[in-house]
């Protein structure tokens, strides 16, 4: 049977909002502010006070901006008043020869060679997971986001810097992030409509505050090893700080500096532990509303690595594992609207001639859930992935598309199959009491008021074999996945 899961319900077409309740409800969530016109059409122009904003949303127009003309279309100034407190000069935040030289330094740190040098590392914040997890009574409720955010977090920081999230310091990062991420959106709202941040001055206060404390306690770690690199002692870490400590522009051999080590870093950890956290709670909430798709998952689980503890060569043998997330990338995005570029050149789309400095926004919520692109467009269906997705391209860009296209994808899928099949095979997931998650857009979507999960513990899982799998087969599998 099929499931819709919630959503916020556009407003009438026969509505009018004034400027002043569009601005409250996106106080509340940016989803609140979408018409039913919104899932149609090409593309949409919003005024406001002494802007035009284009919502682009076809695909063709998407590549345009995305892909073949993505020079005409930088990084719009807002991601870097809201998020340059922490990011610094990131690759998230800057444009042009700055971030082409940071994109050729980073990329081998991502590479299918890296990624399976790291494979250790993650399953190590998995298996502290699992004894969370393991630790809670039969029956018992958890609040998954706070576990998933828990665990990516511990993740992405054994991954870049070998440390746990256990740790004290490693805490306060995790803390910090919660409170710049709580107060960042009140920013970004007072800068999408143009109004001085100060207008908020608890969250301002908390926002530059909390980003100092992130940068500080980061460069204790970066700052040791940098030092010591600096004397000619490599270690022995096999992390992606010692990839970025080693990296080289190929354009004239620079390295980075301490100041740009905090600031990859910083951008590192707020885009892979927040979007992988979202991704995830919403996959188990899903599962847990469809017991025939986690009972498979569960089957799968147990097939690929039998009683042993997974292994990187099991990523790829995750089918079922793999549809099922991709399917929850569609419909519950975690980045829901793409940070702004800024049309340069004199450009035109579609009908539209675009203002120099026109904000354009390419939302991947409303582009999923598009009614002329997809089948079903609020059903939950993993099997429309099952063989391959026949969409034009960039009518799915969970992580965007062209040149900027996120630089985390294949470490964001490899670390969802990884938690996924290692929880799918360990444990059944219910609904918890209480009403459906609400969604809403923040720096993610998330939940408005949380996801609550019961949790049972399987049977010991049966002393099977790992289904032998050829090299090709596997190298023939992960080929399906468009981010590795």
């Amino acid at each position: 049977m099929a499931y819709e899961p919630p959503y916020p319900k556009p407003l009438d077409r026969s509505s009018k909002q004034s400027l002043w309740n569009l601005f409250k409800r996106g106080r509340r969530s940016w989803l609140a502010t979408l018409y039913e016109g919104s899932y149609e059409g090409r593309i949409s122009r919003v005024r406001l006070p002494g802007v035009q904003l284009f919502l682009v949303k076809f695909p063709d127009l998407i590549k345009e901006v995305l892909v073949d003309k993505f020079q005409h279309f930088p990084k719009h100034e807002l991601s870097e008043t809201v998020l340059k407190p922490l990011l610094g000069e990131s690759i998230f935040t800057t444009n042009g020869p700055t971030w082409e030289r940071q994109r050729r330094m980073l990329d081998p740190a991502f590479g299918q060679a890296k990624l399976k040098e790291v494979f250790s590392l993650m399953r190590g914040g998995a298996d502290a997971m699992i004894q969370r997890l393991d630790a809670v009574e039969d029956g018992g409720e958890v609040d998954i986001e706070m576990e998933m955010t828990h665990v990516t977090a511990d993740i992405i920081l054994r991954t870049i810097l070998s440390e746990s999230v256990e740790g004290e310091r490693a805490r306060k990062i995790f803390s910090a992030f919660h409170l710049f991420q709580e107060n960042a959106v009140a920013m970004i709202q007072l800068s999408f409509f143009r109004l001085p941040l100060w207008l908020a001055p608890r969250h301002y206060r908390i926002w530059k505050r909390s980003g100092k404390e992130i940068r500080e306690l980061l460069a204790v770690s970066i700052r040791g090893r940098f030092e010591a690199y600096q004397r000619g002692e490599t270690g022995e870490h096999a992390d992606i700080l010692q990839s970025l400590l080693e990296a080289r522009d190929p354009a004239d051999g620079s390295a980075y500096t301490l100041v740009e080590l905090v600031d990859q870093v910083a951008m590192l950890f707020l885009a892979g532990h927040e979007t992988s956290a979202s991704a995830l709670s919403w996959s188990l909430f899903l599962i847990s509303r469809c017991p025939e798709i986690q009972e498979n998952l569960h089957r799968e689980a147990c097939h690929v690595s039998g009683a042993r503890e997974p292994e990187f060569k099991d990523i790829a043998k995750h089918r079922l594992i793999r549809n099922v997330f991709r399917e929850t990338l569609r419909i519950y995005p975690p980045v829901g609207f793409l940070t702004f570029r800024k049309s340069t050149g004199g450009q035109r789309l579609h009908k539209h001639d675009l203002p120099d400095g026109s904000p354009v926004v390419i939302s991947p919520w409303l582009v999923h859930r598009h009614r002329e692109l997809w089948d079903r467009p609020n059903e939950f269906d993993p099997d429309r992935f099952e063989g391959g997705l026949d969409q034009p391209p960039c009518a799915y860009i969970p992580f965007g598309q062209g040149p900027r296209i996120c630089i985390g994808a294949a470490f964001a899928m490899q670390e969802a199959m990884l938690i996924l099949a290692s929880l799918a095979r360990r444990y059944r997931f219910e609904p918890g009491p209480g009403p459906e998650p609400e969604p809403t857009s923040r720096l993610t979507i998330r939940s408005l008021n949380g996801i609550s999960l019961r949790v049972w513990k399987r049977p010991e899982v049966a002393h099977a074999q790992a289904i032998p799998v050829e090299r090709e087969e596997v190298l023939m599998e992960a080929a399906k996945c468009p981010f590795h």
